[in-house]
């Protein structure tokens, strides 16, 4: 089926407002924690793993609006089902974020309408420059956010197993939307591009850390 932009610019928003109210769109795969036996865990630890949830959870906020407005600029049909299906799995961080907060008796960050309207408008901006910058665009954003789990699983309280399960989950698909945007033809982007993405990710870690 065909959309109009205005169509497209209807669903977006449904899109959005089922984010930011923890109902986005989900391919339903399980969350890795459940897997897992909790440990117990002090008041601090667990303090500690709810800010750096709350960082995670808010990353996910701003996956969605990147990729819904990457998706409603794509030129082509094979870009735009690329970034619709990694939303879907993004939309599975999100949701086990929330679950991990819940359980830590922690909440999301109160700006995350401020990173998903911010993310919506970089990504629709990407890919008016063309599918090769969109795509170039996706994978230097999970390139970084690889880097941040990391960070993440090194500083997670050693006994909190079940915030580690779901980063190492995260992980791996967020490597996997990585190499397949280059795989499509992703280009690589200049060095300034690179830092000032990574200055402006900064700035959301530190605000989602502390509300």
């Amino acid at each position: 089926m065909s959309y109009s932009f205005a169509d497209k610019l209807i669903i977006e928003f449904d899109r959005g407002l089922r984010t930011l109210s923890h109902n986005s769109v989900r391919t339903q795969r399980e969350n890795p924690a459940k897997a897992v036996t909790a440990n117990h865990m002090s008041a601090d630890d667990m303090k500690l793993s709810a800010r750096l949830m709350r960082v995670n959870h808010a990353g996910e906020v701003a996956a969605q609006g990147l990729y819904h407005g990457q998706a409603i600029t794509a030129k082509n049909a094979t870009t735009q089902a690329n970034m619709d299906a990694a939303a879907r799995e993004e939309g599975d961080h999100l949701a086990w974020c929330q679950e991990r907060l819940n359980e830590l008796n922690s909440h999301a960050s109160i700006f995350s309408p401020v990173w998903y309207l911010g993310s919506f408008a970089i990504g629709a901006t990407a890919g008016l420059l063309g599918d090769k910058w969109s795509l170039g665009f996706v994978a230097e954003t999970e390139a970084q956010v690889e880097e941040h789990l990391q960070d993440h699983l090194r500083r997670l309280p050693a006994q909190d197993n079940k915030s580690q399960a779901i980063i190492q989950q995260m992980q791996q698909d967020e490597h996997e939307h990585g190499q397949t945007a280059k795989s499509l033809g992703g280009a690589e982007l200049p060095t300034p591009a690179k830092k000032l993405m990574s200055s402006i990710s900064q700035v959301m870690k530190v605000g989602a850390y502390w509300v």
